[in-house]
């Protein structure tokens, strides 16, 4: 029997270690030591059973030291959705020496979130995300605290309030207006949805963050440099890592993850000193006044007094407006005209709605916003179905505490399913349609303060650049949809499918055919 066990658990570590690219030998090796170990793994666990304290949550049972990582989906979110109906709304996993909560219920997401807040405001930080930001130094990953209430504090009022979205209007209508003359030259062409949106939102971003140093001929490139280097840190970050499941093999970089993070965390290190070199040799006068520039000069003042702020500091709020603030908005905006393209009527009335507001004989501004409620229906409907972490980031508390009653020991990774909440029958009618009608009541929004929806979290963690996403949705969305009609390339099927990963993505590309359908060409100048 025991041969048998081993032979099978050989044979699904194998196929684990297949899907993450180690070596078979090194796999073989990793397989032997974990077998050593497994008696130890086997007495703790029935110690820890035996404890005074409510039990761990149900879940599925796991294999000595190994856990359940060996049954892990690649496709987590659906594979946790799954686990709930068994378990329950909260249950447990066992990842490697690390234990993972699953949450999938409002009333528990809502113990989490706002009534333990506090408790669980803290990360449970991944090698591949230090690695990207210089050791967890950001808002991200930051642990609860004086440090992370200082950064927090400066991205929200220097770089995200109203205020400054405000002032850079400007900047957000150049960039939608260069995209949709980029459309416009394609016109009866596939364009890359998700690629034109992600360049767009970038050079939005990066404007904002040193626009007065970077001349318009150097965009191109530098926008050219981030896509790539983008597209692969979320990949990474999504990755399973055994260095994160065994700490003790983080030395070793098993996986050669980090290695890889490092390599391209150095890219945008690099980019990040260039512009910080050219900011330095600039004059500060308003003329030239940037995020940037504002980080430079609170480094140089010495930032809080209780929370040193440091060039590493100034380079990982730069890292997080650059990588979140890219991949999540442009994929949205790739599954909302993928699913009105599926759904006509819904494009149709959308059109209908910015004829009736902006009119065929004019562009779209950010004035028009707040008066096109079905548009905002597409865009909550889109973040109900398709949120941009399903997972959000997870939650570590700093103690051990009662959640439904079951024990969270202090150091667990939680994990909040938003993305099956979002689709919960009992919440929801008709949960997998994808039907923005049900947002026109006014009824939900993304506060934070309904744990039906929440795309954006909740808490003291919740998003800090919500206002910016809504506008740059908003703005760019309405645009493509009231300056074209889009088709699928003939003989492709819609496909809605996605892929799993920190930020959720279209697992097939979305290529769309625009046709102009404004009064005048000079409209799309």
């Amino acid at each position: 029997m025991s041969k048998f066990i081993f032979a099978t658990v050989s044979d699904a570590w194998s196929r684990w270690c297949g899907t993450i690219n180690i070596d078979q030998e090194l796999a073989t090796a990793i397989l032997i030591i974990i077998s050593i170990l497994s008696i130890f793994w086997f007495i703790w666990t029935q110690l820890a059973s035996n404890s005074s304290n409510p039990p761990l949550p149900p879940g599925p049972p796991a294999l000595p030291l190994v856990g359940n990582l060996l049954s892990l989906d690649p496709e987590l979110h659906v594979y946790f959705a799954t686990l709930a109906k068994i378990y329950g709304p909260i249950s447990r996993l066992w990842l490697g020496k690390k234990l993972g909560i699953l949450i999938t219920s409002p009333d528990l997401a809502r113990e989490v979130l706002k009534v333990n807040d506090v408790m669980f405001a803290n990360r449970d930080v991944p090698v591949a995300g230090k690695e990207a930001t210089y050791g967890g130094n950001d808002i991200v990953w930051s642990p609860f605290g004086n440090q992370w209430r200082m950064l927090r504090k400066i991205c929200v009022r220097e770089m995200l309030s109203n205020q400054t979205l405000d002032s850079v209007y400007s900047l957000r209508k150049k960039e939608i207006r260069n995209t949709v003359n980029y459309v416009y030259k394609h016109a009866g062409t596939p364009v890359n949805v998700g690629e034109q949106m992600f360049l767009t939102i970038l050079n939005v971003i990066t404007g904002m963050m040193w626009g007065g140093t970077v001349k318009a001929e150097g965009r191109e490139k530098l926008g050219a440099e981030f896509q790539q280097v983008v597209n692969q840190i979320t990949r990474l970050l999504g990755l399973p890592n055994l260095s994160d499941f065994y700490p003790g093999l983080e030395r070793f970089d098993v996986q050669g993850i980090q290695k890889k993070m490092k390599v391209l965390a150095k890219k945008l290190d690099g980019i990040f000193e260039r512009m910080i070199e050219q900011r330095s040799k600039m004059s500060s006068g308003d003329e030239n006044k940037d995020f940037l520039q504002f980080l430079l000069q609170l480094n140089k003042d010495g930032g809080d007094l209780k929370t040193p702020f440091t060039v590493d500091h100034v380079k990982a709020l730069l890292m997080d407006m650059v990588v979140g603030g890219t991949d999540t908005t442009s994929n949205t905006l790739e599954f909302a005209l993928a699913e009105m393209m599926r759904k006509p009527q819904v494009l149709k009335r959308a059109q209908e709605e910015l004829e009736t507001v902006v009119g065929k004989d004019s562009i779209v501004e950010e004035s028009h916003i707040n008066k096109l409620p079905y548009l905002y229906a597409i865009m909550k409907e889109v973040l109900r179905l398709h949120p941009a972490l399903p997972l959000l980031v997870p939650h570590c508390p700093s103690e051990s505490i009662v959640i439904g009653g079951y024990t969270v020991p202090k150091g667990a990774r939680v994990f909040i399913n938003a993305w099956a909440i979002h689709r919960d029958p009992s919440i929801w009618e008709n949960p997998l349609e994808f039907r923005p009608e049900r947002f026109l009541d006014g009824k939900w929004d993304y506060s934070g303060n309904d744990f039906n929806y929440f795309p954006f979290g909740s808490g003291r963690r919740i998003c800090a650049g919500t206002a910016m996403a809504e506008r740059m949705f908003m703005f760019l969305f309405g645009s493509l949809i009231h300056s074209f009609d889009w088709k699928l390339v003939e003989g492709e099927k819609h496909d809605l499918s996605e892929k799993f990963g920190i930020v959720l993505k279209k697992k097939v590309v979305l290529m769309a055919i625009p046709t102009p359908r404004l009064s005048s060409s000079i409209m799309y100048e």
